[in-house]
């Protein structure tokens, strides 16, 4: 077996109470695909910089191959000492290699190379670090958040660029999609450890709960043990307690482990301020329009959104997207066209750059709007160190100012802040952007239970995937299309990615105008109608639907009964069966009656 690239020993590493690393181990071996998870906190980017000889650990051992090169990806990368990004990506190449190679990715990623770097977006910084981390074709990538502030064209190229990648790989990330498409080794930091699994991230989620119920249940064990040992020795006499001194040492034993254990860190207990229930038409657009120098951002858009809608908008980078957002929610008017609103919608906004909060407030502050103690969710006053728990917050950062938050709980910070507010609207602008996976799956279920609508613009598929029920995409010059489903169900429809539309868009008119033709005639001669067997399904799936229902609901209510369990346990066991059964065949026959209609649609115009 070849010796690996880079490997950490024994690494432990301590900022002030418990360590943030203790004992961890970590080797990475050519051609390598390893994601490194954990909670916000857990010291994942600390080990990326260890491992790439930033910082120095309390104890342990660094070594890397002579020879191997090392290239790191910060979150939050400096470029302020160059003058162009060309200059910025040509610093990490070695005398020998291709300065074109720079040029040639930077083009790739949307940028010249010409911009200056402190006139940056995120995403264009975000753009330019991973340029110049990959243009010396390194042994070894260490990833932190690659994706953050990448719209999902450049998500899906990166994708693609490490998949073919001869590097071995060490990634952070909260994207599910990009782990599970590129990782093949978990290492799970928790609690100051690190267990490695040699599965890849697709698989690792069962393992951990695995792992953690198994853990809750030693724990249980040694409690029971101890409250045994306790009456023991309170029950026995003095005289035989003295004797049994191994006994004794036992239970300090038992004592001082339940002491030392340190439970995994709580999930954030999420809630939404609900307002009262907005009128069933939330948002309604009639051809509205919106230009900004001569280019068209919006052209021609008629939307509804209804209560309880989950409208998700995704696109490139400088599609339009807020500006979108802007006009349906009234911040801004459109050029043309009319935008209604429902009656008694309530809004509650969750904004891209976190809000221009002073740096200077403290947690408290922040949290109160500067205004005594106590936090007021749903009409009931709380006070802020428990709404802080709520939040995964320690009370004793409730001095902490801003400035000295991580990326993470700012992020948390800034949802405390929106949830608290009253609403039926929901207006999220980037929410998962450095929460950890845990609090994304809270934030899921929180949403999914929100009675209200929401309008969500992400870059996160797998979130998308979950919580939306359409999604608007921008299909150039200004005109935007929506999809029924989520992200996954939005391409099905569509037929190709993003990045791939947006060239499409984005290409000369005369460019091979008799192939354009062709297909354009092409297309609606492909599905001039529908066949008998189609037709018949439209008709008859209503009914077989609203059959299934009635069938679920029917099983559901038996299942409902108390003492079923108790009383039939193999009547209970085919009931559950047979319903999950008719759950499936539920699904499959409403999305096949979606895929008709859409078709039908499509082929009427």
């Amino acid at each position: 077996m070849a010796p690996p690239l880079i490997q950490l020993t024994d690494i432990a590493l301590t900022f002030g109470g418990a360590p943030l690393l203790d004992g961890v181990d970590l080797a990475v071996g050519a051609g390598e695909r390893i994601c490194v998870v954990g909670r916000n906190g857990s010291g994942k980017s600390t080990l990326l910089r260890i491992a790439a000889g930033l910082i120095e650990a309390d104890r342990g051992r660094r070594f890397v191959q002579p020879g191997a090169l090392v290239r790191y990806l910060q979150q939050e990368p400096d470029l302020s000492q160059y003058p162009t990004t060309r200059a910025y990506v040509e610093a990490g190449l070695a005398a020998s290699d291709d300065p074109h190679r720079a040029q040639h990715l930077l083009e790739d990623l949307g940028l010249d190379g010409s911009e200056d770097p402190s006139l940056l977006s995120g995403g264009e910084a975000r753009r330019a670090a991973l340029a110049h981390v990959l243009a010396p074709d390194p042994e070894i990538l260490l990833l932190d958040e690659p994706t953050n502030h990448l719209d999902l064209p450049a998500i899906e190229w990166l994708e693609a660029r490490l998949a073919q990648s001869r590097a071995a790989l060490v990634i952070i990330s909260h994207d599910r999609r990009f782990l599970e498409k590129l990782s093949r080794t978990t290492v799970w930091l928790d609690r100051g450890r690190a267990r490695r699994v040699e599965v890849p991230f697709s698989r690792f989620e069962d393992w951990r709960d695995a792992e953690l119920a198994e853990e809750e249940v030693q724990q249980h064990k040694i409690d029971r043990k101890i409250v045994a040992e306790e009456h023991w020795v309170h029950g026995g006499v003095t005289g035989r307690r003295k004797r049994n001194v191994r006994r004794m040492a036992e239970l300090r034993k038992l004592r001082q482990e339940r002491r030392a254990y340190r439970a995994v860190q709580g999930k954030a207990t999420l809630t939404v301020a609900e307002a009262e229930t907005s009128s069933s038409l939330v948002i309604e657009t009639k051809g509205i329009a919106k230009a900004f120098d001569g280019r068209a951002i919006v052209r021609d858009l008629s939307l509804r959104l209804m209560r309880g809608d989950r409208l998700g908008i995704v696109g490139p980078n400088g599609s339009g997207k807020t500006t979108l957002v802007s006009l349906l929610t009234g911040a801004q008017a459109p050029d043309r066209g009319e935008v209604k609103r429902g009656a008694s919608v309530e809004m509650a906004t969750l904004d891209q750059g976190r809000e221009s909060l002073d740096p200077s407030w403290t947690l408290s502050e922040a949290l109160t709007r500067g205004r005594g103690d106590t936090v007021t969710i749903g009409g009931e006053k709380k006070h802020v160190i428990a709404y802080m728990k709520d939040f995964l917050f320690a009370p004793e950062q409730r001095l902490t100012p801003i400035g000295a938050l991580s990326g993470g709980e700012r992020g948390r910070l800034m949802l405390a802040r929106a949830l608290a507010k009253p609403s039926n609207l929901l207006v999220l602008d980037e929410p998962t952007n450095d929460l950890d996976l845990e609090t994304l799956d809270v934030l899921e279920d929180v949403l999914a239970a929100y009675k209200g609508t929401v309008l969500l613009i992400s870059h996160d598929r797998d979130f998308l995937d979950r919580v939306v029920t359409s999604v608007l995409v921008p299909e150039g010059d200004g005109r935007w299309t929506e999809y029924a489903g989520g992200y996954e169900d939005m391409l099905a429809q569509r037929g190709g990615d993003l990045a791939l539309r947006d060239a499409r868009a984005k290409a000369p008119v005369a460019a091979e105008p008799r192939v354009a033709k062709a297909e354009e005639a092409a297309a609606p001669a492909a599905r001039k109608r529908l066949s008998f067997k189609d037709k018949h399904a439209l008709e008859t799936l209503p009914g077989e639907i609203a059959a299934l229902e009635t069938k679920k609901a029917a099983l559901a209510k038996l299942l409902d009964e108390p003492e079923l369990y108790m009383r039939e346990r193999k009547r209970f066991a085919a009931i559950s069966e047979e319903l999950a059964e008719v759950q499936g065949a539920l699904a499959a026959a409403e999305e096949r009656w979606l895929e008709l209609e859409l078709l039908r649609s499509e082929i009427e115009g």
